[in-house]
């Protein structure tokens, strides 16, 4: 293999190099990258081996393998403004309000260094906002999911980005979502709790863990019960980590529908639900959660702001299918 910091590579496995997991092999192949510089390569599908793409990062490797690394050239130190459409609620001096749509990452990451929500807020916003509150994710306070869709908030000045996150954190934010589970959750009103943390047995999930993590806690009302079968449920966060609602819905046996990470298997509430429903439900492309509410008082102003958005119409359109096909 060459030495230049990006560009194509190629390799062909000797004897010495079989039985090995494919990143070790890769990582001693190539010094000047970090194992997990080349992980994520792998992850996002830049290595090929005689011409199949390979996503597995221990996969094990065999005498005669031809492998090809395709080094995309470094991305820039900060993000760069991006014309992308994005639907605004509310904007002035210090913040802006929007919905963001299900398939928007919000800052640059691996894997997703363009096409963000930072890259058309810089657009936006112009070079003003780089850097308020970190140079990869300006402007941002909070995030959601890629997936998920609905209500954020985008601070514009440091003032405004510091006395916000100050608010998160103490809990004095309004935050309501609303979610499609499987099953009925029981009571109809209650809430769930438990430490969220890194998965130890898969670092892209989060886990209820019992001796760390952080503590977690979300509150449930069932808004429509399809049946036995789903459910429509409005969430509210007294904390904010990571997948917060899809975990705990996942860990109590009700995992949000079409959720890639929680669902692992045919729930039990899908016996006996209609075909028609029962396949619109798991062949929905997405978790099935958008936050619909957010409130918070004016860090400048005092005004206290209140927005409301409705879910998106693909959600909708499963929840009218599913109230036809279900409730009689």
């Amino acid at each position: 293999m060459t030495d230049s910091t990006h560009g194509p590579r190629s390799l062909i496995l000797t004897e010495d190099q079989a039985g090995q997991r494919l990143d070790r092999v890769l990582t001693l192949a190539l010094p000047e990258l970090s194992r997990s510089r080349i992980k994520s390569l792998i992850e996002s599908g830049c290595l090929t081996c005689n011409g199949v793409v390979l996503h597995d990062v221990s996969h094990t490797t065999r005498t005669g393998m031809a492998l090809a690394l395709d080094i995309p050239p470094p991305a820039p130190a900060t993000p760069q403004g991006e014309d992308i459409p994005f639907t605004i609620l509310y904007e002035d001096e210090d913040l802006l309000v929007l919905d963001k749509p299900a398939g928007m990452v919000v800052h640059p990451a691996p894997g997703h260094e363009t096409g963000t929500l930072v890259n058309a807020l810089i657009a936006h916003c112009g070079e003003s906002l780089k850097g308020i509150g970190g140079e990869r994710r300006p402007g941002i306070v909070h995030r959601l999911d890629k997936d998920t869709s609905g209500i954020m908030v985008v601070a514009k000045t440091e003032a405004t980005h510091l006395a916000l996150s100050a608010d998160f954190a103490a809990r004095r934010i309004d935050r309501a979502y609303l979610a499609l589970c499987w099953g009925v959750p029981s009571p109809t009103k209650g809430e769930y709790e438990g430490n969220i943390g890194r998965d130890p047995r898969d670092r892209k999930r989060m886990a209820l863990l019992t001796r760390s993590g952080k503590t977690a806690l979300t509150r449930y009302t069932v808004l429509r019960a399809f049946g036995s079968h789903m459910a429509l449920v409005e969430c509210r966060l007294a904390t904010g980590r990571t997948h917060q609602i899809r975990v705990h819905f996942a860990a109590n046996g009700h995992p949000l529908l079409g959720d890639p990470l929680y669902l692992r298997r045919i729930p039990a509430a899908a016996k006996g639900c209609p075909v028609e429903a029962k396949d619109a439900a798991l062949d929905f492309p997405r978790q099935a959660l958008h936050a619909r509410k957010l409130g918070f008082v004016h860090p400048r102003t005092g005004e206290a702001l209140l927005f409301e958005t409705p879910a998106p119409a693909d959600f909708i359109a499963l929840e009218t299918m599913l109230t036809n096909a279900l409730i009689k």
